[in-house]
């Protein structure tokens, strides 16, 4: 070893002295931040603290504790969550209903064993053949979002016998090599090259495009497996399609035989007014990507989920595909308890009547600071403003981050700023969030003018 086991001994007491405390005295506060700031510079990776001095007036500022709408900080500094973990927390944080199911399951098993059947898997599977649209009845249950976008690959594969794709430039689908085939962005892809083969990515909102592909693969017998897209585009710039885009790859899927894949790992679970997005425009998928918010922002779980004609070549061998951590009864517990929250307090409903009252906010002040600011759009509580340059978007995250309102620009399209809050978040704290996004955009606005002098 190359520490003695005397010091590794007290490096782990120390932890575990820091997750059992409820609070740190101001020495201790200090010694907490040193060691992370410490631990991230030598042993996660430096980058993320180059990032944070980007986004950021304190990078240096460690995470402590978070309840409801909120994140307080080691020091005890508050911020308003409008970013919601990238859409992680549509049911609050720490919701008691779903912190209360994680703990009851604790006490009894944590783990499965990977031999017997576990309950809360199937109490689980049914759940979601319940809430989501059309005939998909089948779940496997996975850890990430990108986990559920690879096994939805795999499957239409499976079921198709085919091997092409058909994605949109400005996806997101994650960074697993499946998933990253999938993602659009350049960066993010040129250093793994080649990735999965038989991948064409088109204009977004384009269904002639898409039907250009279809109609070209199957002329010369390169047939495509499935058509992948998000209903609507969130790392991306928060894109909204034309209404009639989604039926139209619906229709053309079905009349190639390809699958329609939508991810809705970042607009699901209500976040868009609807429990999926796709429902708005009356589309069921061949297969539906789940995550993110599936598990309540207390356990990770995403899912794949389809018909039971797309399902039958997974039957005869049920190893085909396989996960050890996968459909665990902690992260069936949070997710169970996730969709009784959603339902029982109209946590859907709730955003298609905020996210408006939201985003005319937001459209006034981008009217208002025109010079900077080029739209703002989203739908439910799926939220974006975009603005002239990257730099702008984020002296706008860096200003607001220091007003104690959290935002992130996006991985795709960092111009945009991405609004995303709990679904549980109150009408007075969205008069507070646009207050701070007017005061923000009068400094950088000012800051730009000065500039340019």
């Amino acid at each position: 070893m190359k520490t003695s086991r005397e010091e590794i001994l007290r490096e782990a007491e120390e932890a575990l002295r820091i997750i059992e405390a409820e609070t740190l005295s101001p020495e201790e506060q200090e010694r907490l931040i040193r060691s992370t700031v410490e631990g991230f510079r030598d042993y996660v990776n430096p980058g993320f603290l180059d990032y944070r001095k980007s986004v950021s007036t304190d990078y240096t500022a460690v995470e402590w504790s978070d309840r409801g709408n909120r994140i307080t900080d080691v020091r005890g500094k508050e911020y308003l969550d409008c970013l919601g973990g990238f859409g992680v927390y549509n049911v609050g944080h720490r919701n008691p209903k779903v912190l209360q199911a994680v703990l009851n399951q604790l006490k009894r098993q944590a783990i499965h064993s990977q031999e017997l059947l576990d309950p809360l898997r199937a109490k689980l599977a049914r759940l979601v053949s319940l809430i989501t649209p059309g005939a998909l009845q089948y779940a496997f249950f996975c850890n990430s979002g990108t986990e559920a976008v690879e096994g939805a690959l795999k499957l239409a594969r499976l079921h198709t016998k085919k091997k092409g794709y058909v994605a949109t430039t400005r996806a997101f689908h994650g960074k697993s090599m499946g998933s990253l085939s999938a993602t659009a962005k350049a960066h993010f892809r040129t250093p793994y090259l080649p990735l999965v083969p038989g991948f064409h990515h088109v204009p977004y909102g384009d269904a002639r495009s898409v039907e250009a592909i279809l109609s070209g693969s199957s002329f010369v017998g390169d047939d495509v497996a499935a058509v992948i897209v998000e209903p609507i585009q969130g790392e991306g710039g928060v894109n909204v399609p034309p209404d009639d885009y989604l039926p139209a790859l619906r229709e053309m899927c079905t009349r190639y035989g390809a699958m329609l894949i939508v991810d809705e790992v970042q607009t699901g679970m209500g976040r868009t007014g609807k429990m999926f997005c796709c429902e708005h425009w009356g589309v069921a998928p061949d297969i539906l990507c789940i995550g993110k918010a599936f598990g309540g922002g207390i356990a990770p779980i995403g899912a794949f989920v389809s018909t039971p004609e797309v399902w039958k070549e997974m039957i005869p061998d049920p190893f085909l595909h396989t996960s050890t951590f996968g459909g665990n009864p902690l992260a069936c517990a949070a997710a169970i308890a996730t969709i009784q929250v959603l339902l029982e307090d109209r946590l859907p409903e709730r955003a298609a009547e905020l996210g408006p009252y939201f985003l005319n906010g937001l459209s006034q002040i981008a009217m208002r600071h025109s010079a900077i600011c080029l739209d703002a759009r989203g739908k439910g509580l799926l939220l974006g403003i975009e603005f002239i340059t990257d730099e702008i978007g984020f002296e706008v995250s860096k200003n607001l981050f220091d007003r104690g309102v959290l935002v992130a620009g996006t991985l795709i399209n960092a111009k945009t700023v991405r609004i995303e809050p709990p679904l549980t978040i109150e009408r007075n704290e969205i008069d507070y969030a646009l207050e701070k996004i007017e005061e923000a955009l009068c400094d950088v606005e000012a800051q730009q003018k000065k500039c340019v002098v």
